[in-house]
């Protein structure tokens, strides 16, 4: 017998501890080298688990729902045995705290435990619902908690309906006869929720907020988006303008691009520029680097590949570490005005809204433009006022004129 072990891949500085989904093996099951065998949810990302190598998952060391860390042995493989018919025999052999979920938090309902995650799906399953048309609210997940399985989802078909375990009688009921659900927070989820609340006990946040004409850069991008597609091969989305006008506002007003540590202000001699993403699983915010020394292609080109990558859970967790400013896209989703929360350990953050429409007054007459809103909040213990009003000024400058941006004046 020859066992080799299967470890938690390295987590990165700033992530102590993750936590098993679910198993796609069971011990006495063949496995393949390279099959991925668990994934992995830290608080930033998913990590899929590979097998090191083929044979028989010979032993799970941590069940679903385990906390565990870097480095961490978490099953075994016997890479010399061969699977048999009597795998299943074997897997309910196995210890029940091997094979049976994780219980919830002391503080939860012993009701809580039973109640299904109803929608909620892994990145690989949420790209197969995505793509055949399936909403994760019609599948009934067989994972942890009632989470949404790759598998699930490779059997789940349009216009499906929630298996019995996920009807309402399945979940707890008050004493009025209205349905509730209690679900735990994910990892990020929970995360979000931290630093959130960190960012805004910590912080001295104030917002300013001021309007664009959209119409020079919009004529822009009609002039030349199917030359750049065709020459690029990506879409000219605005995104990218609003990366450069706001690289071009840090450069005049460092303290904007700064942050705090301590007693100390750092001043940042780069522009890592955050783009806040939805996905499956929640806000992401992966970084541009260096985004000064990257072409309006080369940002369209990363932000298509983030979107990508955070739907189908593949998004580092050194893509989603640092970053010395944030942009938040609000507009997407029609959002008109909002008062974005500073991203720590970060001093400020652009909210971009929809693009709208309006009646505004120009040379004394009232016309009609495309305007959006722009919020950026900052961090008052060392921005002041002054720094952060013509600091979105500067970013409003260089979108009614954007030929300034690749010009650079």
């Amino acid at each position: 017998m020859a066992m080799q072990d299967v470890v938690v891949p390295q987590l990165s500085e700033s992530v102590s501890e993750a936590t098993l989904l679910n198993w796609k093996k069971k011990p006495g099951e063949a496995v393949s080298a390279d099959e991925i065998l668990i994934e992995i949810e830290t608080d930033k990302v998913v990590l899929e688990v590979p097998a090191p190598a083929s044979g028989v998952l010979a032993e799970i060391v941590k069940s679903d729902g385990s906390t565990v860390t870097s480095d961490e042995v978490i099953a075994r493989i016997d890479t010399e045995a061969k699977a048999s018919a009597a795998a299943p025999a074997a897997a309910a052999a196995a210890p029940a705290a091997q094979q049976a979920p994780a219980a919830p938090a002391a503080a939860a309902p012993a009701s809580s435990a039973s109640a299904p995650a109803a929608g909620i799906a892994s990145p690989a399953a949420g790209k197969i619902l995505s793509e055949k048309g399936v909403e994760p609210d019609s599948v009934a997940g067989t994972g942890r908690g009632g989470r949404i399985t790759k598998d699930d989802a490779v059997n789940a078909s349009a216009g499906a309906k929630p298996a019995a375990a996920a009807a309402p009688s399945a979940v707890p009921v008050g004493l009025d006869g209205r349905p509730e659900q209690r679900v735990p927070m994910s990892r990020l989820r929970a995360r979000v929720a931290e630093r959130l609340l960190q960012s805004q006990q910590q912080n001295a946040i104030l917002t300013t907020f001021n309007e664009v004409n959209m119409k020079a850069v919009i004529d822009l991008r009609n002039q030349y988006k199917d030359r750049f597609e065709k020459e690029h091969g990506v879409k000219l989305g605005f995104m990218s303008f609003f990366v450069k006008a706001a690289v071009a506002a840090l450069k005049k007003y460092p303290i904007v691009n700064a942050s705090v540590d301590g007693k100390d202000i750092i001043y940042h001699g780069y522009f890592d520029i955050g783009i806040a993403v939805g996905s499956p699983r929640g806000l992401v915010v992966p970084v541009l680097r260096d985004a000064d020394q990257l072409s309006i292609a080369d940002i369209e080109k990363k932000i298509a590949e983030f979107g990508v990558r955070a739907r189908d859970g593949k998004l580092t967790l050194e893509e989603l570490t640092g970053g010395t400013f944030s942009i938040s896209n609000g507009g997407v989703f029609g959002s008109m005005l909002s008062t974005p929360i500073i991203n720590p350990p970060q001093s400020a953050i652009l909210g971009v809204h929809a693009t709208k429409e309006r009646a505004v007054v120009e040379n004394g007459q009232i016309v009609i433009r495309p305007m959006n809103y722009l919020a950026m909040s900052y961090d008052h213990r060392i921005i002041d006022g002054r720094e952060a009003v013509l600091a979105l000024v500067a970013m409003k400058e260089a979108l009614e004129d954007p030929q300034r941006l690749l010009l650079e004046v």
